[in-house]
């Protein structure tokens, strides 16, 4: 068994982490799962939530809006819909991304209102999970 796996989170604007993880806290689409060495293959959707990545050198953590994760025995690769450090994640990039998803709720058609609606709760979630409220 290997102590570590290769990770890579990319999103369309760019490349945000590939470095060797000794595990990965995942906010997959069915709850938060967690992708260590020698995991199972598993591909999943992510909701927006807070994605960690524990390495040697410590844990960085992302915010990211949704997306795919691979996991392999030796890899675990994250594609992200929009995906940013913690650390440079503002309140007011949670306010306009909860007010884009309400407009989106507010337009959905009558077959896509529930999971508008569940975007926007996740979203108030991942503020409420890292204490930034919504203004």
């Amino acid at each position: 068994m290997a102590n570590t796996m290769q990770f890579d989170l990319v999103s369309p604007e760019r490349s945000l982490a590939s470095l060797q993880a000794t595990e990965v806290q995942i906010p997959a689409a069915e709850g938060y799962m967690t992708a260590m060495p020698d995991h199972a293959p598993t591909i999943t959707s992510l909701k927006p939530g807070v994605l960690r990545v524990v390495s040697d050198s410590g844990s960085q953590d992302y915010i990211v809006t949704g997306g795919f994760a691979e996991i392999s025995g030796e890899a675990t690769s994250v594609l992200a819909e929009r995906a940013i450090p913690r650390d440079e994640f503002t309140a007011d990039e949670l306010t306009a991304l909860v007010n884009d998803a309400r407009k989106a709720q507010e337009n959905a058609p009558d077959d896509a209102v529930e999971a508008a609606t569940k975007l926007v709760a996740d979203l108030v979630a991942v503020g409420d999970e890292i204490g930034i409220s919504v203004r």
